[in-house]
């Protein structure tokens, strides 16, 4: 069997008064595979920020073999090298790439059975199983056009109007997120952004800001409850949360920034939002809605979302239960329409390789988080988030001895606060980024997501900080 990873962080030694370089120098020194697995993980965060490059360059490098083609008489033919620049480009495939890497470096420091070790029982992959299934169940067409019909009524009293969708989109489907789980909420939210507003072709500033507001709001929309938010669910049972608790502490903070954030961004893009138009064919009409499908068949899919929601942490059950609901949508297939596997595949894959990464930084980030009193925690796990899903940023919070009840709601509360601020920053964040990418020219540009959600958070800053 090879050597435990991580390492267990009671194997640093206990350090008093020590500064916080001290205190990561000594550790990087005990145990120098914890640089090497940061550096890894560092390169994989700044690839990300490259993607839209290399996927420029794959377009760049196809035209020009098209061109090539076209001039001696050939027909065209895909380039291996663009293609190989497109896979590389694709940010749900960045982490997985970089994993590969690392498993390298685990290797070389220290060896093949380790690197089995860490991989087969060091990382849980639960959570990336879970938004494999729910998001394949959410987006399924009995359940989106039972949340298009809801969400209908809404904002059919603001006339239906684009803006009456934006608004009654970004407040409910986010606060939907306590009840069925965030991924849930995050794809049927941007599944409807897709239908009612994108479609619209809005300007890339409205676009952005959308999709920041979007991300935001669902990061913190889950807090309701203690079983749908990634973050809530890590702490819930070490730190004994539960539902009453989070509607008293969170429940209020979060309806009310959700508003404010919605409000505020209707206030800067009024006239946009107001004046968008559509051509017949782009314009969703009632005979564009998605097709009514028979009520058994609605509940019986909504029975397959609540069984994934209740047995979320249990992988033998989830796998069975969408085994079966694949068996349910073929034999039913007129009314399901096809399932599509390939996007939640991609987020999947690209939360596995996340949590790969994300299991070995607890060296660094775990020191930093109990050196900070509660001001500098919220800030810390807000700018911790931006970079490490914030999952991983409370559960190391778990860690932390003696850490008192007003550092865990300020970490809690920063985690969630800056979960829009990139596509790793929260677990739904992926789902939204493969459905809304084709929305975006060249895709979803990561200062772009980073300059939309920027005024989000700095409300829902605002308001945790300010009412506690």
């Amino acid at each position: 069997m090879g050597v435990p990873l991580p390492p267990s962080l009671d194997l640093y030694p206990a350090q008093p008064g020590a500064g916080l370089v001290e205190v990561l120098s000594a550790r990087a020194r005990l145990v120098p595979f914890n640089l090497a697995a940061t550096v890894v993980f560092l390169l994989a965060v700044l690839h990300t920020f490259m993607a839209q490059r290399f996927m420029r360059l794959a377009h760049r490098i196809q035209e020009r073999r098209d061109a090539q083609a076209r001039a001696a008489g050939r027909e065209p033919a895909a380039s291996i090298r663009a293609e190989l620049m497109h896979f590389v480009g694709e940010v749900e495939v960045v982490f997985g790439l970089w994993a590969v890497v690392l498993v390298a470096v685990i290797v070389a420091f220290y060896d093949w059975p380790t690197a089995v070790h860490y991989l087969d029982g060091g990382v849980n992959f639960t959570e990336a199983l879970f938004v494999v299934v729910i998001m394949a169940l959410a987006s399924s067409r009995p359940v989106l056009a039972l949340a298009e019909r809801a969400l209908a009524q809404v904002a059919a009293v603001g006339g239906a109007t684009p803006a009456a969708w934006w608004l009654t989109i970004l407040t409910l489907a986010p606060l939907l997120g306590s009840l069925i789980t965030e991924p849930a909420a995050m794809t049927i939210g941007a599944l409807l952004l897709v239908r009612q507003f994108y479609a619209l072709r809005p300007s890339p500033r409205l676009g952005y800001a959308t999709l920041g507001a979007l991300f935001v709001n669902i990061s913190v929309g889950g807090t309701l409850t203690h079983f749908a938010a990634p973050p809530v669910i890590m702490v819930a049972r070490p730190w004994a949360w539960d539902t009453p608790f989070m509607l008293s502490r969170f429940g209020g903070k979060a309806v009310l920034g959700i508003l404010l954030v919605n409000a505020l961004t209707f206030l800067v893009f009024h006239r946009e939002l107001r004046g968008l138009q559509s051509s017949a064919a782009e314009r969703p009409r009632p005979s564009a809605a998605l097709a009514p499908v028979p009520g058994w068949v609605v509940a019986v899919n909504l029975g397959f979302m609540g069984f994934t929601v209740v047995n979320a942490h249990h992988p033998p059950l989830l796998v069975a239960g969408f085994l079966f609901f694949l068996g349910f949508a073929q034999a039913t297939a007129a009314h399901q329409g096809s399932v599509d596997l390939k996007a939640p595949l991609l987020v999947g894959f690209f939360l596995a390789s996340l949590v790969v990464h994300g299991g070995l930084q607890g060296w660094w980030i775990a020191p930093i988080l109990a050196k900070l009193t509660a001001v500098p925690l919220f800030l810390g796990a807000g700018v911790l988030t931006a970079f490490n899903d914030n999952a991983l940023v409370t559960y190391l919070a778990t860690l932390v001895p003696g850490l008192s009840e007003a550092g865990r709601y300020a970490i809690v509360a920063g985690a969630v606060a800056g979960g829009g601020l990139t596509v790793i920053a929260n677990a739904p964040n992926p789902a939204g980024q493969s459905i809304l990418s084709p929305c975006f020219e060249g895709g979803i540009v990561p200062l772009g997501l980073l300059a939309g959600a920027s005024l989000p958070t700095l409300v829902f800053a605002a308001v945790f900080m300010l009412w506690q």
